[in-house]
């Protein structure tokens, strides 16, 4: 195989030459032209003698480039002793469990977070574990629903997020060459003639405690010692999310200054998020922080750990409040912290929506704000604390006047 010259052809005369024949690029690259004008890139090379030839693909899908990236692989295998046809043919024939491996791999760095990295990493591969050791080219209407259909009606919204992502992982699949032909987990026009279509969760409604009632309760969640307690009581106090407080870490905490950062990477909008703290809120980080061992503490330990020094689980917060005999949710205190401010305060609603890290929704008032409102805020927390203390009365009367 020939691989002094390399890069014969220039672009222009790759797309334009029309001369029947084999036209070198270099280095066992071909343009091959028949007869009848067909374009197609080849590959040659010797193996234990023989001459072999390897259809790259059609001069039209297949750029001078992109050919030319195909070669330099096909002799680095040549040349390592492989055989490139037989690289190729176990590229151009993989499973859907490779296929959904190498989506993962290459689209991880575009999600928010590990969170999210591993649902998707959970959904295809526990529950599209049925057709996983199948070629991909070969997964059609029937291997789709046989992975739905336990699931369609059972847990409806896992289902919905699994079809999305078999179809992403199917038009991966397509776009590499690996299959052909229209996508089995498609939707409309498809899917939506084969499955009933399920009823949709109606969005941001999770069961709250009202306000009212939030003293009472926070008296009752402080007689509990279980690090799910404080947790939770981190929750209502921050008024933030659970997830956001379940992955804290004390490099995010700053107890001299009050406050804690919350980097962009684990925001549901994308943007860091300072979270002021008030005096029971850093009591509670300080009581925490004196129970670690200075010899192993790390910076990067989770400020609420489990027995194993991992993360509380994000059913701990649950299972906390169903011993407490509550049907509230641990996200429905931020509804009550929303309500107690709008209707007991005269926090402006700007500030209110801050605290909770809420977007806003004027596009115009979003472009020239800059601030982030943080010693506003320390107020409204302060009087939310108190509220949640003892002396809550007291308390509502300052932040209304």
């Amino acid at each position: 195989m020939a691989t002094r010259t390399l890069n014969k052809l220039d672009p222009r005369t790759a797309a334009t030459i029309k001369t029947a024949g084999r036209h070198s690029d270099g280095g066992g690259l071909y343009l091959s032209i028949d007869p009848t004008g067909r374009r197609r890139w080849v590959f040659m090379y010797t193996r234990d003698g023989k001459r072999t030839e390897l259809g790259l693909g059609g001069g039209r899908d297949l750029t001078l480039a992109n050919a030319r990236k195909e070669a330099t692989t096909l002799r680095a295998i040549h040349a390592s002793g492989g055989d490139p046809r037989a690289a190729r043919e176990k590229q151009e024939r993989q499973t859907f469990g490779e296929v959904a491996d190498a989506y993962l791999e290459a689209m991880r760095p575009s999600w928010r977070n590990a969170k999210h990295a591993a649902q998707w990493t959970m959904t295809l591969t526990k529950y599209a574990a049925p057709i996983r050791p199948r070629m991909v080219e070969t997964i059609g209407i029937r291997d789709i629903l046989e992975v739905l259909q336990p699931l369609w009606q059972r847990t409806p919204e896992t289902a919905e997020r699994l079809r999305g992502r078999l179809e992403n992982v199917l038009d991966a699949a397509k776009a590499k060459g690996l299959r052909t032909g229209e996508n089995p987990a498609r939707w409309r026009g498809h899917l939506d003639q084969l499955l009933p279509k399920r009823q949709r969760l109606s969005r941001g409604h999770h069961t709250a405690l009202p306000y009212a009632d939030v003293p009472t309760f926070m008296a009752d969640l402080r007689e509990r010692e279980a690090m799910a307690a404080r947790a939770l009581e981190f929750v209502i106090l921050t008024a933030a999310r659970s997830g956001e407080v379940l992955g804290a870490t004390w490099a995010e905490i700053d107890l001299e200054g009050a406050v804690w950062t919350v980097p962009a990477a684990r925001m549901k909008a994308g943007r860091e998020h300072r979270v002021p703290l008030s005096g029971r809120a850093g009591e509670l980080l300080e009581g925490l922080s004196g129970a670690r061992d200075a010899e192993t503490a790390k910076p990067g330990d989770p400020v609420f750990a489990g027995p194993k020094g991992k993360p509380l689980s994000s059913m701990a917060m649950a299972m906390l409040l169903r011993r407490m005999g509550s049907a509230v949710t641990a996200h429905g205190f931020r509804s009550a912290f929303r309500d107690w401010a709008s209707e007991t305060t005269g926090f402006p609603h700007e500030v209110c929506e801050m605290a909770l890290a809420h977007t806003i929704g004027n596009k115009a008032e979003a472009a020239y704000r800059r601030g982030d409102l943080f010693n506003k805020r320390r107020g409204l927390m302060d009087a939310w604390a108190g509220y949640c203390g003892e002396d809550a009365g007291n308390v509502v009367r300052l932040a209304a006047a």
